[in-house]
């Protein structure tokens, strides 16, 4: 279902909006709604990364368990290469 939602801009935000519109060959709807639905994506995944974020922390605080950068960071340069190393090992 699709409705109608409406949005104040003031005119040189809708000046630039019709600007880009027009050498896009497109609408300045459909300029808006592209801008908002990128926006949106972009908004749930930074929200989603808080989240994991925040749980990683929790578990580590519940834990005490944590690998270094570096040590993930030469694991995960392995991945797909000949030498492929194991996970590195969680320590307290």
């Amino acid at each position: 279902m699709v409705t109608a939602t409406s949005i104040k801009l003031d005119d040189e935000l809708k000046g630039r909006v019709q600007n880009l519109a027009e050498s896009r060959r497109r609408t300045p709807h459909w300029i808006m709604r592209e801008a908002i639905a990128q926006y949106v994506a972009r908004e749930e995944k930074r929200e989603e990364l808080n989240q994991d974020t925040r749980k990683a922390w929790e578990e580590f605080r519940a834990t005490g368990h944590y690998a270094t950068a570096e040590e993930v960071d030469q694991w995960l340069a392995s991945w797909g290469t000949e030498n492929e190393s194991p996970a590195p090992e969680c320590r307290k």
